[in-house]
C-alpha cells in the first residue's frame, strides 16, 4: 500500500503522533523534536515531506565558491527521494551566529516542490517567506546569513533533539515536528480518521447543554474502548 501524504496532512501533528502511539512500534517520548524548534508560521497548515538533510556552517566563510553555491547540488538531490522534500538543517554553530535560511533559500526550495524547511538554527527574511506560503520552522530569528554554507548533504542530522536521516517521512505543524515511522506509514492516515472518531465522542458530548459527571465517565468510556479496539486492530496488522 502507498503512503497518501495528502491524506496524512489532512492531520494535524498531535492527532499524527496520538495514532502512531497506537501502532506500539516505538517509544512514547521517542520521533519528535523538542521545543526549541518552533513553527515560524503557526497559522500555516501541517506540511509532510521527506527529509532532505543538510549541514551548515555560518561563522567562516567556505573555502570556495558564493553563500547559494550549494543550493543547485541540494535541490538536484531531491530526485533520491520518494516525494516532495521537506528540508532539514542542522546548523553546526554552537551558539548559532547567523540565519539558515532566508526568502532566496525558501524561493528555491519551494521551485523545486519541497513541501517545507526545518532548522536548528535561526530564520530571517520572514515577512517574505510567509508570503510564499513555505511553511518553516526554526530555534529564533537573526537578521544576517552570516558566511552560511553548506557543509554536507544527505548525511544524519540531529534538530530539535531528534536524529533525522535523508528520507525519513517528517509531518510538522503549528505544534511541532514528528517523524512518522516507515513500517506503518501507509496505514497512519486511515488510523488517524478513526482516532478522531473515536475522539468525538468525547468532544461531541462536552458540548451538549447539561453535561453530567456520569454522561462525561460513559462518554469517555466509549471513547477508551473505541481506541482500545482500535489499536488492538493495527497492532495485528
Amino acid at each position: 500500500m502507498g503512503i497518501d501524504l495528502a491524506a496524512l496532512a489532512k492531520f494535524d501533528t498531535p492527532t499524527i503522533c496520538n495514532t502512531i502511539e497506537l501502532f506500539e512500534v516505538r517509544a512514547r517520548t521517542a520521533g519528535y523534536m523538542d521545543a526549541r524548534i518552533r513553527a515560524c508560521f503557526p497559522e500555516m497548515p501541517p506540511a509532510v515531506g521527506y527529509a532532505s538533510t543538510a549541514a551548515m556552517r555560518c561563522a567562516q566563510p567556505r573555502r570556495e565558491g558564493d553563500v547559494y553555491g550549494s543550493l543547485d547540488e541540494h535541490v538536484a538531490r531531491f530526485g533520491e527521494l520518494p516525494g516532495p522534500a521537506m528540508v532539514v538543517y542542522q546548523d553546526l554553530d554552537e551558539p548559532a551566529v547567523a540565519a539558515t535560511f532566508g526568502e532566496i533559500m525558501c524561493t528555491t526550495y519551494r521551485a523545486f516542490g519541497a513541501a517545507g524547511l526545518i532548522t536548528s538554527g535561526p530564520a530571517r527574511d520572514l515577512d517574505q517567506v510567509r508570503q510564499l506560503g513555505f511553511p518553516a520552522f526554526s530555534n529564533g530569528a537573526i537578521c544576517s546569513h552570516g558566511y552560511s554554507h553548506i557543509v554536507e548533504l544527505h548525511r544524519a542530522v540531529r534538530v530539535g533533539g531528534l536524529t533525522i536521516h535523508a528520507g525519513d517521512l517528517i509531518h510538522a505543524d503549528a505544534n511541532g515536528v514528528a517523524t512518522v515511522p516507515p513500517e506503518i506509514a501507509s496505514e497512519v492516515a486511515g488510523a488517524a480518521a478513526e482516532f478522531v472518531t473515536a475522539e468525538s465522542l468525547v468532544l461531541t458530548y462536552l458540548k451538549t447543554p447539561d453535561v453530567t459527571a456520569k454522561g462525561f465517565a460513559e462518554a469517555r468510556r466509549a471513547m477508551m474502548d473505541a481506541l482500545g479496539a482500535l489499536g488492538s486492530r493495527v497492532r495485528r496488522q
